[in-house]
């Protein structure tokens, strides 16, 4: 496996391994992907080996056009109305599958229902539209394990486990992407993420209702108690560390890193994963301590994700 610069050459090189039904990790705006042909079972099936995931887990496909949504979804108006507004970009919608399609069951987890977003990333969507496939693409790490938001990351989580590393930079928005069930009468937040849920609630002029979902069954990813998690045991809404903890501060709450000391959620989130494999990768201290992060907005991501890194099974 190698990490390559995200070049036309090498982007049309990585749509020929998607096409083949081989796995890529490709940059989008939230964190490093995973994809394969979301058609392509056998394909499929290497992302939930490489990355160690249940495959009662569903995926989330990517697309680089709406009109990849006619084959396989069905929409109405507030869908449309909501892919208009934030895509490209960090939200992903669960909708009814149009068809009973079987292969698509893998991807789906054997749900009656599809994940899908378009990523505001123009390697994303260059891969996608020279692919001509909608790709399936969990983060680019070994399940359970933080996020991956630089090439680099990737690698060492999967080591060999991938052909090809395509090497877009830092991800700007940092987590993971907003997720609604929108195959009910109310819109449902699955997971919160890089769009604030309020941002949705005042856009459709309604109430999104939150819902922690099913661990054990999970109609979307993020849903997993344990995710995210680093190496080191992690405790948060930490106001005064111990002595044997590494302090992500927040704020005026100050530590050994600040996911930002002018208190700025959208600045925490692009630096919440990153932060996180810091923490693991120092030496000094095995413990991980996280400051408070206010609970609206972005900082509702933020505190799903460290939640369930401090997690204990």
């Amino acid at each position: 496996m190698a990490i390559v610069p995200a070049t036309q050459s090498n982007i049309h090189q990585a749509a020929q391994l998607i096409q083949s039904g081989e796995i890529v990790a490709f940059p989008t705006e939230t964190v490093y992907g995973l994809g394969a042909d979301a058609y392509n079972a056998s394909a499929v099936a290497k992302i939930f080996a490489a990355k160690n995931r249940p495959t009662f887990n569903p995926l989330i496909s990517h697309i680089a056009d709406v009109d990849f949504l006619n084959d396989y979804v069905k929409i109405d108006e507030r869908v449309t109305a909501l892919a208009k507004k934030f895509w490209p970009g960090p939200l992903t919608m669960v909708l009814p599958r149009r068809q009973d399609n079987p292969a698509l069951d893998l991807a789906c987890a054997g749900l009656p229902t599809v994940s899908v977003r378009m990523p505001n990333h123009p390697v994303a969507l260059a891969l996608i539209k020279t692919a001509n496939t909608p790709i399936v693409a969990p983060s680019a790490n070994r399940s359970q394990s933080i996020s991956p938001t630089t090439a680099e990351h990737v690698y060492n989580s999967l080591g060999n486990r991938v052909p090809m590393i395509l090497d877009g930079g830092a991800c700007r928005v940092g987590v993971e992407s907003t997720i609604i069930d929108l195959t009910t009468p109310k819109i449902v937040l699955l997971r919160a993420g890089g769009i604030a849920m309020e941002d949705i609630s005042d856009f459709l002029n309604e109430e999104v209702i939150i819902s922690g979902g099913n661990p054990n069954l999970p109609s979307s990813p993020g849903q997993m108690l344990k995710h995210y998690a680093p190496k080191y045991e992690t405790r948060i809404n930490v106001t005064r560390p111990n002595d044997d903890e590494y302090m992500i501060g927040f704020g005026k709450i100050d530590g050994h890193i600040n996911l930002s000391p002018s208190a700025d959620l959208s600045e925490a989130t692009a630096n919440l994963f990153a932060y996180m494999h810091m923490a693991e990768e120092q030496t000094k201290y095995f413990k991980i301590a996280i400051a408070p992060i206010p609970m609206h907005g972005l900082g509702r991501a933020i505190n799903d994700r460290i939640k369930r890194a401090s997690y204990k099974d």
